[in-house]
C-alpha cells in the first residue's frame, strides 16, 4: 500500500533531474523531483573549480523562454569560465522558477524502487514515504559511478579516493599527493591542491598533457568552412553531430557509439588553466599505475613507463582522477529483482530513442545514457534533449486526467512476481 501516488517520480536533482520536470510540469503531469537542486555539484566539486563548458553550452533543459545561465547572467561570453558557485546559483535559481517541489521532498532521497502491479512502480524515500508512481526517471548524475581504477580499488579510502569526494582540499595541506589522471578534473585539482598548501604529483598514461585551445567569439569564415561549426562539445562537424543530433548516433553500431563516447574530446585541460600548473605541481607522464602498497606513513605507489621501468614513490594519499563509468549494479537506489531486469551492455542500460529502459516506465537520463546516445550525455549540455523525449515519450502514455490518489495507490502494490 501506498502513502501518495504521482505520474512521475524523479529520482535525482541535478542539471538532467531539473530539465526533465521543468518539462514534465508544463506538460500537466504530476511530478515529484526528489533531492536538493545542484547537491552533489556543491558538495563533491572542489572549492575553487570552474566549468569546462561555454556559457552557452551550460544552460539547462525548459520549454520556456528565459531560462539559460545567460538569462541569468546576460554579460556571460565565450571564453569566460563560469565558477562553480556561480553554476550552483544558476541550477537552483533555475529549481525555484521551473520546478517547485513538495515539502520535505528537496531533504529526501530515493532509497527503493521496485515494480508494482499492474504497473508502474513504488518509489520509497528516506522519510519512509511510499509514493506510486507510474514512471520513474533516474537522473543521479555521476556521483554512483566515480571510477577507481582496479590496481587502487582495494585500498581504504583514507589512502586512497576519488577527486569527486573531496570539496575542502585543505585538508591536504603540506601532504604529498598524487593525482591519476590527464584531463581537466586531474589538471585543476592537482593546481587546486597547490593553491591548498598540498604538494601535487600529477601521474599520467598519456605521454604529454594536451590542451584546449583558446576560443573565439567572432570566427572567420574560413576557420567556420575549414574547421566546422561550433557545438556545445566544441568545434567540427564531427563533433557538431555529436552534441546537436545525438538522436542519430543511437542508430550506429554499438562499438562505434562506444569509441565515440571514448575518443570525443579526450583528456586534456582547459586553456585558461595551463599557465596556473607551474612548478608547484611535478608532473609525469608516459606512466601508468601497477600497484600501490600501504605503508605506515601513507602508501608506496609502483608505476610503469612505456619502456617496462619500474618506479616506486611514496606518497601519503592518491586522489583518482578517473572519470565514471555508468553500471546499473551500482545503482542501489533500484532493488536487486528490478536490477536484475534491466537489459544492460557492459553495464549501462540499454535505452530505447525515448531513454527508456526494457522495463516499461523506467528511465535514465544523463551519463547513464551516453552509451546509446553519445557523448554530449556526459555534459549538461545533453539535458535538454534528453528531458525533452522523455517528457513527450511519458505524455504519450499518460492520460492528463490523473484517476483518483487513493485509487492509484490500491492498484499499485508491490509486485512479487517474476518474469
Amino acid at each position: 500500500m501506498s502513502d501518495s501516488a504521482s505520474d512521475v517520480v524523479i529520482a535525482g536533482a541535478g542539471p538532467y533531474g531539473l530539465s526533465t520536470a521543468a518539462h514534465l510540469q508544463n506538460l500537466g503531469l504530476d511530478v515529484r523531483t526528489i533531492g536538493e537542486p545542484m547537491r552533489f555539484w556543491e558538495a563533491n566539486m572542489p572549492e575553487g573549480m570552474f566549468l569546462k563548458s561555454e556559457p552557452f553550452a551550460s544552460n539547462l533543459g525548459s520549454p520556456q523562454p528565459g531560462m539559460r545561465f545567460t538569462d541569468l547572467h546576460p554579460g556571460w561570453r565565450i571564453g569566460q569560465p563560469i565558477p562553480l558557485e556561480t553554476f550552483v546559483e544558476y541550477g537552483r535559481w533555475f529549481a525555484a522558477e521551473a520546478v517547485p517541489q513538495r515539502p520535505g521532498d528537496r531533504d529526501a532521497q530515493v532509497v527503493n524502487v521496485e515494480r508494482a502491479r499492474p504497473g508502474g512502480y513504488a518509489v520509497t524515500l528516506s522519510t519512509g514515504e511510499t509514493i506510486a508512481a507510474r514512471a520513474v526517471v533516474v537522473a543521479v548524475g555521476v556521483g554512483p559511478f566515480a571510477h577507481i581504477p582496479d590496481e587502487l580499488a582495494g585500498m581504504p579510502s583514507w589512502l586512497v579516493s576519488h577527486s569527486s569526494a573531496h570539496r575542502d582540499l585543505t585538508l591536504f595541506a603540506g601532504k604529498d599527493v598524487a593525482v591519476i589522471g590527464a584531463g581537466q578534473s586531474a589538471l585543476e585539482t592537482a593546481v587546486l591542491l597547490a593553491d591548498a598548501g598540498a604538494h601535487p604529483h600529477v601521474i599520467a598514461r598519456r605521454p604529454e598533457l594536451d590542451w584546449n585551445t583558446v576560443p573565439q567569439e567572432r570566427r572567420p569564415l574560413r576557420d567556420q568552412l575549414l574547421g566546422g561549426p561550433r557545438s556545445g562539445l566544441g568545434t567540427g562537424y564531427r563533433t557538431w553531430l555529436w552534441a546537436e543530433r545525438p538522436g542519430l548516433v543511437r542508430y550506429l553500431p554499438e562499438a562505434t557509439r562506444r569509441r565515440i563516447v571514448r575518443e570525443t574530446l579526450p583528456p586534456a585541460g582547459s586553456w585558461w588553466l595551463r599557465d596556473r600548473l607551474d612548478e608547484r605541481v611535478r608532473v609525469s607522464t608516459g606512466r601508468r599505475v601497477a600497484k600501490a602498497v600501504e605503508q605506515e606513513d601513507g602508501l608506496a605507489l609502483t608505476t610503469v613507463d612505456r619502456a617496462g621501468r619500474r618506479l616506486v614513490t611514496g606518497f601519503e594519499h592518491v586522489l583518482t582522477a578517473t572519470g565514471y563509468v555508468p553500471d546499473v549494479a551500482r545503482l542501489g537506489l533500484l532493488a536487486p529483482d528490478l536490477r536484475g531486469r534491466i537489459a544492460t551492455r557492459l553495464g549501462a542500460p540499454v535505452l530505447s530513442r525515448d531513454f527508456e529502459a526494457s522495463t516499461p516506465g523506467l528511465y535514465f537520463a544523463g551519463l547513464a545514457a551516453a552509451s546509446t546516445f553519445g557523448p554530449v550525455m556526459r555534459f549538461v549540455h545533453g539535458a535538454d534533449f534528453a528531458a525533452t523525449r522523455i517528457a513527450h515519450h511519458i505524455i504519450r502514455r499518460t492520460p492528463r486526467q490523473q484517476p483518483p490518489r487513493a485509487r492509484l495507490a490500491d492498484v499499485l502494490e508491490p509486485d512479487t512476481t517474476r518474469q
